[in-house]
């Protein structure tokens, strides 16, 4: 037996279930990041900007301060300083020295840059490291250079500075350059103070977006909240009336609209599908009511060993036989019109003509003592050979059967129109518009044989074709049937 298998299974039932965050969720962290990255990234480019004005000032208070902007005719410093620094290019020691009488100017290190890459140092100035654009400015390679850098000053300590080096010629002509170095502390402070205010309001800035983004997220879908419970309640329900009120042009909006939309039309499905039951359940009851009662009435014959007449038995097996066509055309016509709208049988060219011809001698046979002209060019159109057939049919079938002992029915099939004439009462004018709907039926036509589905069945028929179905009363009398389809007088290559 193998236990590792129950093993497993408990394992995995206590293993936790990996719950995904909910949409309100996810939508509320999503702003809140974006508003984050938005305020940081502002944050970021506020302290860069400021950066940047800042050490602009400092290199402006130092190009100032040296004697104007640097240049081949600015190459030599401010007064008093020109002397100080020739000795310091004479005797050139490169290590700081001390001194209690500060150098002039506003400087806190000075320092002279020989050609070859040697720092000489003043008294009293502290020292700077030497960079390779330092010794570029003392070869004439380049006129000035900003840049940050690291210097010891007159007493020893270490400072970040800001230094400009800029071009200097000494009285005998020695070209050199002197770094002048201003310490970054008045700038550095103030950036570290606006970096630790920035960061503060950044965290700030998370708080209020999560806190907006989670309101932002209640109140956007508050909507998809109430279509879920109109959902829930109609699945549990299927009470198909609710509706969802639906405001405004936005996206919920219009998914709302869209939903009751939707119910609206499932419920007018379920109601043709329930009046459809109905409908059929009523025109069924009666040729089954009229089975039972004649084969009740041969059972009682052959049960009570009375035989019946051969006439009226003749006559209770003639009408058994009508009841069952009746019932197999209602079952067909009932077949047909339950077929979805949208699973439309094969499509082929088929020949209007043959189809009229085929209906015509079907008519013929069911009304014997009626006269039916026919007269049908050719006409192709692109529909369902069976669907049209049965559509032509019904229509001849509606003009035999109210049609007078003795009448005509008069069919013609030119230029693409098939029209169907009878010598019959008509149609009342306020009964035109209801004839094409399913098992409605004329007051007048209520005691013939017939369902009411066959003009609705040739209504489909004719829409799924392309065409157009219309009934009219005709001149001198009657109906006139006009049926208009798409096509061609010539068989398509």
């Amino acid at each position: 037996m193998n236990r590792a298998a129950p093993a497993a299974r408990a394992s995995a039932a206590r293993a936790p279930v990996t719950r995904r965050l909910t949409l309100r969720t996810r939508l509320a962290l999503l702003t809140a990041a974006a508003v984050a990255l938005a305020v940081a990234a502002c944050a970021t480019a506020g302290w860069l900007l400021t950066r940047n004005q800042l050490y602009t000032e400092l290199d402006r208070r130092l190009a100032a301060t040296t004697g104007g902007p640097p240049g081949p005719e600015h190459d030599r410093p401010f007064r008093g300083a020109a002397q100080r620094i020739e000795d310091a290019l004479a005797r050139c020691s490169h290590d700081p020295s001390a001194s209690l009488n500060p150098p002039p100017g506003p400087f806190e290190m000075t320092q002279a840059v020989t050609a070859d890459g040697r720092r000489c140092t003043l008294p009293g100035s502290g020292a700077l490291r030497v960079t390779a654009q330092d010794v570029e400015v003392a070869r004439g390679e380049r006129g000035h250079a900003y840049h940050d850098g690291t210097g010891t000053t007159a007493g020893g300590g270490t400072d970040h500075v800001r230094v400009l080096t800029r071009s200097f010629r000494a009285a005998d002509g020695t070209q050199a350059a002197v770094s002048y170095a201003i310490s970054l502390d008045e700038v550095e402070g103030p950036l570290d103070n606006l970096a630790l205010l920035l960061t503060a309001v950044t965290a700030l800035g998370v708080l209020v977006s999560a806190a907006a983004g989670l309101a932002i997220a209640r109140a956007s879908l508050r909507p998809v909240d109430e279509l879920t419970g109109a959902a829930e309640h109609i699945a549990r329900t299927e009470d198909l009336a609710t509706r969802i009120p639906a405001e405004g042009t936005d996206e919920i909006a219009r998914l709302s609209r869209s939903f009751n939309a939707m119910t609206a039309a499932l419920a007018a499905s379920r109601e043709r599908q329930r009046q459809l039951i109905a409908d059929a359940g009523h025109e069924l009851r009666t040729p089954l009511t009229s089975l039972r009662t004649n084969i009740d009435l041969l059972l009682r014959a052959e049960a009570t060993g009375r035989n019946l007449p051969p006439d009226a038995r003749r006559t209770l097996l003639t009408g058994v036989k009508a009841q069952m066509r009746e019932l197999s055309s209602l079952v067909g016509d009932l077949l047909e019109l339950a077929r979805p709208a949208d699973a439309r049988p094969a499509r082929e060219t088929v020949a209007l003509h043959d189809v009229a011809a085929r209906a015509v001698a079907r008519a013929r046979l069911r009304g014997p003592g009626l006269t039916v002209e026919s007269r049908a060019d050719p006409w192709y159109v692109h529909g369902d050979p069976a669907s049209l057939e049965r559509a032509v049919v019904n229509l001849l079938d509606n003009a035999v059967k109210f049609s007078p002992p003795g009448g005509t029915v008069t069919v013609r099939l030119a230029g693409g129109e098939l029209t169907v004439r009878d010598r019959g009462p008509g149609i009342p004018a306020e009964d035109l518009p209801h004839v094409f709907e399913r098992f409605w039926r004329s007051p007048s036509a209520r005691s013939l044989p017939g369902s009411g589905l066959g003009l609705s069945i040739v209504a489909r028929v004719v829409a799924e074709t392309g065409g157009r179905v219309t009934l009219e009363p005709a001149p001198g009398g009657g109906t006139l049937a006009r049926v208009r389809l798409p096509g061609t007088p010539a068989p398509p290559d």
